[in-house]
């Protein structure tokens, strides 16, 4: 079991490892009002990176999904200053992401295009379509039910958490029982293996290419009720920092391995790096440096793990 899993428990230990070093060396940082921070902070990112879970898993990659946030936490502002109540703004959220993601499963699933070109051409063409229409504005005047979902912002805290816990839940349990679940991991494994055992490897690549979608609009969402106008380039960099946490959280970029609970922990682990710096007095520009020896350490972990094996 713990063979399995051996990435998973080797970031657990990581992690374990820097929370007492924090302990030692921080001890302010155990107080409520920085681990509240932190995790709020790190709920869209969590929701984000359990949609590019599904896709790295698949033996896909999804690059557009900065942009894709982008373009949701507008559509989430214009709707909300149109009238529309919180839950119908929450789910056209959704439902411009799950769009979104439809049109990279297309032209991944349907015509054959290799996910980095497709997406990599989605993210350019979005964002300047936002360029080009928005010019950089924010969009402004919401009305008070939208910030923190009209909850204050200690309520509106715990529910942008409580969300995203609800979503890895979700997410963790079909991953492991439903068969949809199941046929991710076979796709991302064996394409040809899945079509003989009777699974679709088209619809399965179209699915979590939906399904990336529609969690980065609720991700984009997330983040954007956190602040009191929406900024149109509030996705920008997601996609690579959404990409490190799911990869450092044990997911192999040739598919077929994967856990939520890994990826949560990939998460945890590198939304700890900036907080746990200013705690330290350490000039935060260590930051993009540690995540990357972070990644570099994973990935090469899994090219000594496949050496070993071979």
């Amino acid at each position: 079991m713990i063979r399995a899993h051996r990435r998973e428990v080797s970031v657990a230990l990581a992690l374990l490892g820097f929370l007492l070093f924090l302990a030692w060396r921080a001890p302010d940082f155990f107080r409520a009002t920085p681990l509240r921070d932190l995790a709020v902070r790190s709920s869209p990112v969590l929701v984000a990176a359990l949609g590019m879970t599904l896709v790295i898993v698949c033996r896909q990659i999804d690059i557009s999904i900065g942009s894709q946030a982008s373009v949701c936490a507008l559509a989430s502002g214009l709707l909300a200053r149109s009238g529309l109540p919180m839950p119908l703004v929450a789910l056209g959220t959704i439902a411009v992401g799950g769009s979104l993601g439809a049109v990279n499963g297309w032209l991944v699933a349907g015509l054959g295009l290799p996910s980095i070109v497709a997406t990599l051409a989605s993210l350019v063409i979005l964002r300047e379509l936002l360029r080009y229409f928005r010019e950089g504005e924010a969009v402004r005047d919401l009305p008070d039910d939208y910030q923190w979902f009209g909850l204050g912002q200690g309520a509106g805290q715990w529910l942008v958490v409580g969300v995203a816990l609800a979503a890895l839940a979700a997410f963790a349990w079909g991953m492991r029982h439903l068969a949809a679940g199941r046929a991710v991991y076979a796709t991302g494994s064996d394409p040809e293996a899945a079509r003989l055992a009777g699974i679709r490897p088209r619809g399965v690549v179209f699915g979590v290419f939906v399904a990336m979608g529609a969690l980065a609009g609720l991700s984009s969402l997330l983040g954007a009720i956190q602040l009191p106008d929406v900024d149109p380039r509030s996705g920008t960099g997601l996609e690579m920092q959404v990409i490190a946490t799911v990869v450092v959280g044990g997911s192999a970029i040739t598919g077929g391995r994967g856990t939520m609970v890994g990826t949560l922990l990939g998460v945890l682990l590198l939304g700890l790096i900036n907080p746990a710096l200013v705690f330290l007095h350490a000039s935060p520009q260590w930051e993009k440096a540690i995540q990357g020896g972070i990644i570099l350490l994973a990935v090469a972990s899994d090219g000594l793990g496949r050496g070993a094996r071979s």
